[in-house]
């Protein structure tokens, strides 16, 4: 709640579904808006998650009349175009803050972030993007991620390895899909995502994750570089162990014996998959470690509450700016 005891109203686009309904756990209002081709980041809630009635659907018509506390940029192209093309001058002079999911597609460590200069409040999700933008500004917040606990899941009956990732055939080296197919040559894995076909066994709904992951002896992350993803999290907290590459975020939050194996050397982590694949009780005892660690490192509560003081933070300090000048 603000000043005013009311909850807050912030606008932002729906960019990943899975990261918008972890953030809509808050006490707070989310507006989204829809335009009538459903283009990305318009196609309001969907289907795919089950929403609250805190995640409010607005035609892109009706925005500029609507009253908001706060705007939230998630893509380069929130920032630089949909802002002048669908909000009016006043709502563009609200507080605003800058997620940003990934780290730096450019050069790793001396890429200049988008809002690098400016007055906008910047928000990584991982300390490693933090580190690796050229943020040009020191006070830049890293929010760690939250999920919601689905329960243990884990039985592990499937002497097979899982993987979860979107789109992975055109998303390519960065996100692994040469290592997925390397490494299911020598162990078992399988693929779950949209766009995964032929290689995969296409989506399964968010909402039957748990239950479906929670079938296979492990979890598999072939990504190269990006943030510390959802479904990682998701997996440790349904009691999977985690196999990956010892890159990025992922080296913060696994722990090789003991919630899983990382390793840089793909010859290696075969060998710990196949050492998975014989020792199930193992698997099991490292997949518990995984939820313990899981349920209090990616909180909701911790998640939701670090959001709510930012925002809340956010919009007093463009109200201090504005007294500061007002004479």
């Amino acid at each position: 709640m603000n000043g005013n005891n009311r909850r807050l109203r912030i606008f932002t686009w729906h960019i990943h579904g899975s990261y918008l309904y972890y953030l809509s756990q808050g006490n707070y209002d989310l507006y989204i808006p829809v335009n009538s081709d459903r283009t990305p980041g318009y196609y309001g809630r969907g289907t795919t998650f089950p929403f609250g009635p805190n995640v409010h659907e607005v035609n892109v018509e009706d925005l500029q009349s609507l009253d908001f506390d706060l705007i939230l940029f998630q893509t380069a192209n929130n920032y630089q175009n949909d802002q002048y093309e669908v909000l009016s001058a006043r709502q563009r002079a609200l507080p605003k803050i800058f997620l940003q999911h990934d780290p730096p597609w450019g050069h790793p460590t001396d890429t200049k972030h988008i809002t690098y200069g400016s007055d906008v409040m910047l928000v990584h999700v991982t300390h490693f993007n933090k580190l690796m933008w050229d943020n040009g500004q020191p006070d830049a917040q890293v929010i760690e991620h939250g999920v919601v606990d689905q329960g243990y899941t884990y039985s592990g009956e499937l002497n097979r390895g899982l993987v979860v990732i979107n789109n992975l055939p055109d998303r390519g080296r960065m996100l692994g899909f040469d290592l997925f197919l390397e490494m299911r040559k020598y162990v078992p894995l399988d693929l779950v995502g949209m766009g995964t076909e032929p290689y995969g066994l296409s989506e399964i709904l968010h909402p039957q994750l748990p239950a479906f992951a929670g079938r296979y002896r492990f979890f598999f992350n072939p990504i190269r570089y990006t943030s510390m993803g959802l479904a990682v999290c998701e997996a440790m907290t349904y009691g999977m162990p985690i196999v990956g590459l010892a890159t990025t975020e992922m080296v913060r939050h696994i722990r090789d014996g003991y919630n899983g194996f990382l390793d840089l050397n793909p010859a290696q982590l075969i060998d710990r998959m196949t050492f998975l694949l014989e020792n199930k009780e193992v698997a099991k005892t490292m997949g518990a470690n995984a939820r313990r660690y899981a349920l209090e490192k990616f909180s909701i509560q911790r998640f939701v509450h670090e959001w709510e003081a930012l925002f809340l933070r956010a919009i007093a300090g463009q109200a201090t700016a504005k007294t500061s000048y007002s004479y």
